[in-house]
């Protein structure tokens, strides 16, 4: 890649010093690190701060451990793994889908879950976050779930201001939205009739400004999958995207041709009419998922979406509410992977204090 930067430096940086660099050195400098912080020395995890910092042994521990939280009938069962830790959700930017999902993880580990409203908190009456991370540290916190505008901001809690409470990645600026991304990967390996290693998967939508299509692309290389497909208009393509390994399509109908999922992204609506995207109506005539074009992939194909949709945008109606449509089994698997990370990271944390003393 260009832009190479020492990993090594990322330890001065702070979430706003991000905002100098431009979003490819970002993650780079992100992605070369994140190993290092959220991994114990015998691999396991003690934060979940992204996708690209695990190998594809880590991620099928996920996936295995988020499959004990399913009973024989395929529903989720409470397991008090939690039980006596209290968890704290820091949502430093709104999203009630990933903060509900979260919310139920932890009640049904059995933890104390508080929610902290930031827009009343002390950050917004000029205090530091570090300050504000250690008040909360103080209120005997075991596990911070954040999300945050700032690309990088978990990182920097896990490694600057709290490392001894497990952080959980809950969305950062345009980088990662790892449980996001594993919540898919469980969702495929539950669902598709092949593994990951014989699958063709298209992604749809804005990938640009999307951290669930970067978290889904690391997981899917890392779990290997070899045909990974994008589309979208060129205004909402990164430059260089073909140098992370996937194929980039310019017309839909040739990118979901015999794929065995598709997974669209949900359009911002500051995006349409700017110029970054003409109009809803000219976005769906060309990108929308539609039923003609879920015909042209493979019978069994899964139509995914992270949520929310803008239907007759992004999706039809009879797409999303169809037979191969897995968008709401994508929720409930949220609340599992979401229980796994949790419980294994707190376990994590725990050996790692306990190797410390």
């Amino acid at each position: 890649m260009s832009n190479s930067i020492d990993s090594s430096s990322i330890h001065t940086v702070s979430p706003t010093d991000y905002a100098k660099f431009d979003p490819d050195t970002i993650h780079q400098r992100l992605n070369t690190s994140l190993s290092r912080p959220q991994l114990n020395t015998d691999g396991s995890i003690r934060h979940f701060l992204g996708i690209e910092g695990l190998n594809k042994a880590q991620l099928q521990a996920i996936i295995a451990k988020a499959e004990t939280f399913f009973d024989e009938n395929g529903q989720l069962i409470n397991r008090p793994e939690l039980d006596g830790c209290t968890v704290m959700n820091l949502f430093f930017e709104p999203s009630t889908r990933t903060r509900t999902t979260f919310e139920v993880a932890e009640k049904r580990l059995g933890a104390n879950v508080l929610n902290i409203d930031i827009e009343r908190s002390s950050t917004k009456k000029g205090e530091s976050l570090r300050d504000t991370l250690w008040n909360l540290q103080a209120m005997t916190a075991d596990i911070f779930v954040v999300r945050h505008s700032a690309s990088g901001a978990a990182h920097f809690m896990a490694t600057e201001v709290t490392p001894d409470i497990a952080i959980i990645n809950g969305g950062d600026g345009w980088h990662a939205h790892p449980t996001q991304g594993m919540l898919d990967m469980l969702t495929i390996h539950r669902e598709a009739p092949r593994p990951f290693e014989a699958l063709s998967v298209a992604i749809v939508g804005d990938i640009k400004h999307s951290r669930v299509a970067r978290s889904d692309i690391s997981a899917l290389q890392t779990l290997g999958v070899k045909d990974i497909r994008v589309c979208a208009p060129r205004t909402l393509l990164p430059k260089g995207i073909e140098r992370y390994g996937v194929h980039v399509y310019e017309n839909m109908n040739e990118c979901v041709t015999d794929c065995d999922v598709i997974m669209g992204l949900r359009i911002q609506n500051e995006r349409i009419g700017s110029p970054l995207l003409a109009s809803s109506s000219e976005y769906y005539k060309h990108y929308g998922i539609t039923p003609e074009r879920v015909a042209l992939a493979k019978p069994d194909a899964l139509v995914m979406h992270p949520g929310p949709m803008n239907r007759g945008v992004e999706i039809a109606s009879s797409v999303a509410d169809g037979a191969q449509s897995v968008i709401l089994k994508q929720v409930n698997n949220g609340i599992a992977i979401r229980m796994a990370v949790l419980s294994l990271a707190m376990e994590g944390q725990r050996a790692h204090q306990a190797a410390g003393k």
